[in-house]
């Protein structure tokens, strides 16, 4: 048990650090002020199904603050929450799926995208823009246009990057029971 806590303590850590490079320096500005089209969210997507909800949670939590505050605009928080809700939610789907087993099939591949496409829906459609009203007084129509066009954004970059990396580490994991003990 030790073990799986430093590895998902260290998994939390360099999740977080790629995260901030990839929103950081890998972000392309979308026609709506103040929203990117972001790889980093199919890295998040990957991490929390691999490390489970917390460290989802905390990866985004992480990842978005040192993105927002190497920006110098200060902390945004909304956004901040959603990405952790995101990385918690789809941390969720991870014991479902059976990427230590070697397999990522095509059952697997449907539901990580139907689970992400909804995790992203619920937190860039829903969360973001009513906590920007709550905390920030953003004007509705302004919060809600960034959210429909960063959370559709974030589904279609997940489901090429998360899937993919998702593909690439359970093909590299030895198939359950593939491996047979020599008597």
């Amino acid at each position: 048990m030790k073990n799986n806590t430093v590895k998902t303590i260290v998994a939390i850590g360099i999740g977080a650090a790629l995260f901030f490079v990839l929103g950081r320096f890998v972000a392309i500005p979308s026609p709506v002020p103040n929203t990117n089209i972001s790889i980093q969210y199919g890295l998040l997507a990957f991490m929390a199904a691999l490390f489970g909800p917390v460290a989802g949670a905390l990866i985004g939590l992480i990842g978005h603050a040192l993105i927002d505050f190497s920006y110098g605009w200060g902390i945004w928080w909304s956004w901040v929450i959603a990405s952790a809700c995101f990385g918690a939610l789809i941390g969720l789907v991870s014991k479902r799926l059976h990427l230590d087993d070697g397999s990522f099939e095509t059952k697997d591949c449907l539901m990580f995208n139907l689970f992400q496409l909804c995790s992203h829906a619920i937190a860039w459609i829903v969360i973001a823009p009513v906590l920007d009203i709550l905390m920030y007084q953003e004007p509705a129509n302004k919060v809600f246009l960034q959210g429909l066009v960063g959370g559709a954004s974030n589904i279609v970059t997940t489901a090429i990057v998360g899937t993919l990396l998702c593909i690439a580490y359970a093909s590299s994991r030895p198939k359950k029971g593939s491996l047979k003990q020599e008597q």
